[in-house]
């Protein structure tokens, strides 16, 4: 369990419960860590408190790519794929 201290009135302020507020900044911070490949998405999703699905989901609703490839991976696929089609 985490306890983190934040704004009195915090809940008022962005329109929700003091339970959505929790849920939001844990799926927040499991969104982050994902991204900046902290947690694998099972971990990420168990860390949110939903399924690995809904955490996918989650990653697209927020813009959060599910699959990070570094520059030069993509340009050796890319090569890849151009010489296999020459064939």
């Amino acid at each position: 369990m985490i306890t983190i201290d934040y704004p009195e009135g915090l809940e008022t302020a962005v329109s929700t419960t003091r339970q959505e507020l929790g849920d939001q900044i844990r799926l927040m911070a499991a969104l982050k860590m994902f991204e900046l490949s902290k947690l694998s998405s099972g971990k990420a999703a168990q860390l949110a408190g939903i399924s690995r699905v809904a955490f996918f989901e989650m990653c697209g609703r927020y813009h959060v790519p599910i699959v990070n490839y570094a520059a030069d991976e993509i340009e050796a696929e890319l090569t890849q794929d151009i010489a296999a089609l020459q064939d």
